[in-house]
């Protein structure tokens, strides 16, 4: 069971006890955040960046840490986010392994990792040590949340459990209640790290690791997180050499897509603790802010306190469609909230937000310009 935290990282503790939504409590909790840029006298340029599943709070470099973030053409000086005007803070997802507490933490109470032995991980959760974060930095009110992918839905449950904490609101690929593809994806992603013998109902370790069923689930991602127009224009039909098929097996590795899939899954199943894996897949599945107001999406939508909003989404996301988008601009619209939808044609699925920044820069840029 090991943490991945990146350098530069900066921690903040969490009030002990900290009450999860679903019952539980944390104690001795904390929360990793990185920050760019300078807070100004008027104290209203701040920004709030919340991730999807799986990132750090490593979303840009800085002095502190000079390796480039998984947002790095978007953030820093004279970019889309400009670090020049904003102060910006990301933070690590509560029950993430990047810093944040989560499964793969000590547990203070006994000394030893938490595991399955974590609380019940919601949406709220999330949001609500967000909120501590930003509150305990001195922020009265953000300049403007972004949430991308899970991050959105987190955005969203933070502007509803706290009114008025942010002046404006860009929601990326995100969404405001989990639909039934989303669900039977995230589903078979959990399964097939469960099933893996080695998982041993969350008591595993680094030597023996449920590596074969973090592939599988790595693997169902990525297929999601891209569109079959990039799968067919990247790779089409394209065969492996046969000097680069692994082994003698005849159902092995024949395609470049596949090899693709399998060295992406490669790379991520040892930077990433599957019980942390399972708690954020299903506090998303969990999700639904019309659940939280005793109404419809629609009606939790209408009753955010937000000026203004955009949110962002492309044609080819199958995981996050693009009408979870339109919804959310309407459903806040409907709430007196000046709030656009912006479907872009980017060929990339739900990951764009990560790769396609000649469209996804500007559209940043300019709200922020406007606020």
């Amino acid at each position: 069971m090991t943490e991945f935290i990146p350098a530069g990282s900066r921690f903040l503790d969490l009030p002990s006890p900290f009450p999860m939504k679903r019952g539980g409590a944390l104690l001795g909790a904390r929360m990793a955040y990185e920050i760019w840029g300078t807070p100004n006298a008027a104290g209203d340029n701040a920004i709030l960046i919340l991730t999807g599943l799986s990132p750090d709070a490593h979303a840009a470099s800085h002095a502190d840490n000079m390796d480039p973030g998984w947002w790095e053409a978007m953030l820093g000086p004279g970019k889309s986010i400009d670090t020049d005007r904003w102060y910006v803070i990301c933070v690590n997802s509560l029950g993430s392994c990047k810093g944040s507490t989560g499964p793969a933490s000590i547990d203070p109470a006994t000394g030893r990792t938490y595991r399955l032995g974590f609380p019940d991980l919601s949406v709220e959760d999330c949001a609500d040590a967000a909120a501590h974060v930003i509150v305990s930095l001195g922020i009265e009110r953000l300049a403007c949340v972004i949430g991308n992918s899970m991050g959105g839905m987190v955005a969203l449950s933070l502007l509803q459990r706290f009114p008025g904490i942010a002046h404006g609101h860009i929601n990326i690929s995100g969404a405001a209640r989990a639909l039934p593809f989303s669900i039977a994806i995230r589903s078979l992603q959990r399964e097939a790290i469960r099933l893996d013998p080695q998982w041993n109902n969350g008591d595993y370790t680094d030597e023996a690791y449920p590596e074969a069923g973090m592939r599988m689930a790595r693997k169902l991602g990525v297929i999601t997180y891209r569109s079959a127009l990039e799968w067919d224009g990247r790779f089409g039909r394209v065969r492996l050499d046969s000097d680069r098929r692994l082994g003698d097996d005849p159902f092995g590795l024949e395609f470049e897509v596949e090899n693709y899939l399998e060295g992406h899954a490669r790379r991520f199943v040892r930077r990433f603790d599957p019980n942390s894996y399972l708690y954020l897949s299903r506090s998303m599945d969990w999700f639904d802010l019309g659940e939280s107001c005793h109404g419809t999406c629609e009606q939790g939508l209408s009753k955010l306190r937000v000026n203004r909003a955009l949110s962002i989404g492309v044609h080819t996301d199958i995981l996050f469609p693009i009408q979870q988008q339109q919804e959310i601009a309407d459903g806040l619209l409907a709430g007196g909230v000046d709030a656009h939808c912006l479907a872009l044609p980017s060929p990339q699925g739900h990951d764009a937000f990560l790769v396609d920044f000649a469209r996804f820069g500007p559209a940043v840029h300019e709200f922020l310009d406007s606020l």
